[in-house]
C-alpha cells in the first residue's frame, strides 16, 4: 500500500511513518507534505497513491482545500485534535478520522477498515459546509485575564501562567516569574476557559501547564506525583483515576 502523508509537524510525521511501519511493514510512504498549497501541486502532477492521511488544520489552513482544489478517488484519513463538538461533524459527514495523539491499534482498525470498503466516500463530502461548520464548533479560549490588583488591573497573558491553584476557597495564578494573582473565578470555571492543550486539571487544587512541570515521579497505588515550577507548597499528585488522561495530555 502506497500511503501519503499530510502533516506539517515534523515529529507527528515521523511518529505516524514509525506506526504504520509496525502495522505493515509493507506499506510504502510516497510522500510528506506540510502544506495545502504543496500537497495540491504533488496529487497534480504525480500517481496518486493508495491512501491519505493527513492532518486536518495545515500551516496554510484546512485541509479541505485540497480536496476541492484537486479531484481524487483516494480515501483519506484526517487525523485532528478538535475538541469532541467538532468530532459530530465528522461522524455525521461519515468520514474517517483519527485523534491525536494517535493510538496504533486505531490506526490499524482505520487502515483495515479503509481496506474492507467497497468504494471511496472522498467525493461525497461537502469540504466547504465541513469546514465551516468546524470553524463554528471551535471554542474560543481565553488568551488573556484582566486582574484587578487594589486601584489598578493588570493584564496577564495565559503564556505567563505558569499554573493555577486554589487555597483556602480562594482562586490564584501564579506565573512564570513567580507572581502570584487573585482570580475571580473558582478552578471549575477557569478550566472551561482554558485550552485544554496547554492546560491539565492535575487535581481539585490544581491546573497545570506543561511548561511548569519540572518533574514527574511515579506515586504511591499507580498515582503521579508533579514538582513545578515556580514550586508549590503543597503536593501536586495525580490520581489513578487520572494517569492514563494526564500522560495522553503531555504527550500530544
Amino acid at each position: 500500500m502506497k500511503v501519503l502523508l499530510i502533516e506539517d509537524e515534523t515529529l507527528a510525521a515521523e511518529r505516524l511513518q514509525q506506526l504504520l511501519g509496525t502495522i505493515d511493514p509493507s506499506i510504502e510512504i510516497v510522500g510528506h507534505l506540510k502544506s495545502i498549497e504543496a500537497s495540491t501541486v504533488w496529487l497534480s502532477s504525480n500517481p496518486h497513491p493508495d491512501l491519505i492521511i493527513s492532518d486536518i488544520r495545515l500551516l496554510d489552513g484546512l485541509c479541505f482545500d485540497i480536496f476541492q482544489n484537486v479531484k481524487t478517488e483516494v480515501p483519506v484519513i484526517f487525523t485532528t485534535a478538535y475538541d469532541q463538538y467538532a468530532i459530530k461533524a465528522f461522524e455525521v459527514n461519515s468520514i474517517d478520522y483519527l485523534l491525536k495523539p494517535i493510538q496504533t491499534e486505531k490506526l490499524e482498525a482505520a487502515i483495515e477498515k479503509v481496506k474492507s470498503r467497497s468504494k471511496p466516500t472522498t467525493n461525497q463530502i461537502d469540504y466547504r459546509a465541513l469546514a465551516k461548520e468546524l470553524q463554528a464548533s471551535q471554542k474560543q479560549y481565553k488568551s488573556r485575564f484582566m486582574i484587578r490588583i487594589g486601584q489598578k488591573i493588570v493584564a496577564v497573558p495565559v503564556e505567563k501562567i505558569a499554573y493555577f491553584f486554589s487555597e483556602n476557597k480562594l482562586s490564584f495564578a501564579v506565573t512564570t516569574d513567580q507572581k502570584r494573582f487573585p482570580m475571580d473565578q473558582p478552578l471549575d470555571e477557569l478550566i472551561e476557559v482554558l485550552d485544554p492543550q496547554i492546560f491539565f486539571r492535575a487535581n481539585r487544587q490544581f491546573i497545570v501547564t506543561f511548561q511548569s512541570i519540572a518533574e514527574i515521579h511515579p506515586y504511591f497505588k499507580g498515582r503521579i506525583k508533579l514538582h513545578l515550577v515556580p514550586a508549590t507548597t503543597e503536593e501536586v499528585v495525580i490520581s489513578a483515576e487520572r494517569t492514563p488522561e494526564f500522560k495522553s495530555w503531555i504527550d500530544q
